[in-house]
């Protein structure tokens, strides 16, 4: 089945930085070495529209936890011609620190999430550090105050943001963590983000460590193949491979904007 609306979208890499192969699965494979991880946001453009997924993290968190900062989220979305104030809707697939940064950058964008997310990053399972880590509480306040000021539309399981695009909770990595499939010229593409951090910990499977609940995380990655079209169009939240296997979406733009569909 199609839908109405066909999207362009883009991967834009903000951030980099090398982990190792132990500390990205959570099964233990004796033979370790270095992993590159890709840090990355998602821009949609269809039906008139402007979407962000996710918000990386900015200054704030690259200063307090000396992380490498290649570029904010809002100077990678003006790498496309497109001014951050003309965001329209950011779906937020989860709320740790690297996906729900730079919410200040993008003041008129209404904000999708997933109504355990929000209960999640802000209830009990707060008090336990294994669980905060992921978490930047300068950027949770920042959502609270955005749902004060009635920008956040919330989602309880599955939903429709737009025709063509759809949000689906999968938990797993965190309580509320949401993928979001966008209707392409190739067909139906996922955008996993962390259900699917690297393709490996799907394939093989092996879960990314960084787990809230291991069950929800193996399901998750049935849910992401089920509603692809085809298995190269599910987009990992980390892996370099979908910068090496995509188009630059210019040429002065490799390896910094690939064009997805």
């Amino acid at each position: 089945m199609s839908a109405s609306v066909e999207y362009e979208v883009y991967c834009v890499k903000y951030a980099e930085r090398e982990t190792t192969k132990s500390g990205s699965f959570l099964f233990r494979d004796p033979h370790d070495g270095p992993l590159a991880m890709d840090y990355n946001v998602w821009v949609l453009l269809g039906g008139g529209k402007r979407y962000l997924v996710d918000l990386g993290f900015d200054e704030r968190y690259a200063k307090w936890r000396n992380r490498a900062l290649l570029r904010t989220p809002a100077e990678g979305v003006r790498l496309l011609g497109i001014e951050p104030t003309a965001i329209d809707e950011i779906i937020v697939t989860h709320l740790h620190y690297d996906h729900s940064g730079s919410l200040r950058d993008f003041p008129n964008a209404r904000i999708h999430l997933q109504d355990q997310e929000m209960a999640f990053a802000t209830g009990r399972h707060m008090r336990h550090k294994a669980f905060r880590y992921g978490n930047y509480v300068e950027y949770v306040v920042d959502f609270v105050r955005a749902l004060y000021d009635d920008r956040i539309e919330f989602t309880d399981g599955e939903g429709e943001i737009a025709p063509g695009i759809t949000v689906h909770r999968v938990g797993g990595h965190t309580q509320g963590m949401q993928v979001v499939r966008v209707w392409t010229r190739q067909g139906w593409m996922v955008l996993a983000s962390d259900a699917v951090h690297f393709l490996a910990n799907m394939d093989i499977p092996n879960p990314y460590p960084a787990v809230f609940h291991v069950g929800e995380m193996l399901e998750g990655f049935r849910t992401v193949q089920a509603l692809a079209d085809r298995p190269e169009l599910i987009v990992p939240g980390h892996d370099p491979i979908v910068m090496a296997r995509s188009a630059p979406a210019s040429d002065d733009l490799t390896g910094i904007v690939a064009r997805l569909d």
